[in-house]
């Protein structure tokens, strides 16, 4: 399964990683110790991007939570949870402004 970054994600520098398999989507993190990897259904990770592109105010079902100071945490259903940054939040975020995950969207 080959995963996508965004193109705001400096070369060889750890990111969210995006990925897809016939009636899933994935995400996961490089840098996350635990290996954690998110598994969601296209619609719900369709969701996410509409928020993130501020199309909606709605909540999508996959939830992120800002932690104390830079930590990010992704979570869906009763799956585990994948940690990043701020910074690799926010290189995530563009390119989902840009449309680069458009694609996994259901």
């Amino acid at each position: 399964m080959p995963w996508q970054k965004s193109s705001y994600c400096g070369e060889g520098e750890s990111c969210v990683h995006v990925a897809e398999s016939p009636d899933e989507v994935h995400i996961t993190e490089s840098a996350d110790p635990s290996g954690a990897i998110l598994t969601a259904a296209p619609a719900d990770f369709g969701a996410l991007l509409a928020v993130l592109k501020e199309e909606t105010r709605q909540p999508a079902p996959i939830e992120v939570a800002f932690g104390d100071g830079d930590v990010v945490r992704l979570r869906a259903g009763a799956g585990g949870v994948v940690t990043t940054t701020r910074s690799r939040w926010d290189a995530f975020v563009l390119g989902v402004r840009a449309g680069e995950f458009d694609r996994f969207a259901g």
